[in-house]
């Protein structure tokens, strides 16, 4: 359920984890690793994202890290 404040919409956690295609704990750990700079929350003190800070999201979850410390499995 989105949240209109001044015009703009806004998000709760769980639609917001919805539309980036991400878990509550990835979110929460990328907050936690700043992913997002700022984020704002509602009178009640829950986290609401826009869809700006979901493109963000969705950026971060499209990234792909390469792993140099590979093996090669003794072959």
């Amino acid at each position: 359920m989105t949240i209109e404040i001044n015009g703009e919409k806004y998000y709760k956690t769980s639609e917001a984890c919805k539309k980036a295609g991400i878990s509550r704990a990835t979110l929460f750990r990328w907050l936690k690793e700043g992913i997002l700079d700022k984020y704002r929350k509602d009178r009640r003190g829950w986290r609401i994202f826009t869809e700006e800070d979901l493109e963000k999201l969705r950026a971060q979850a499209r990234k792909i890290e390469v792993n140099d410390s590979f093996d090669g499995g003794g072959q």
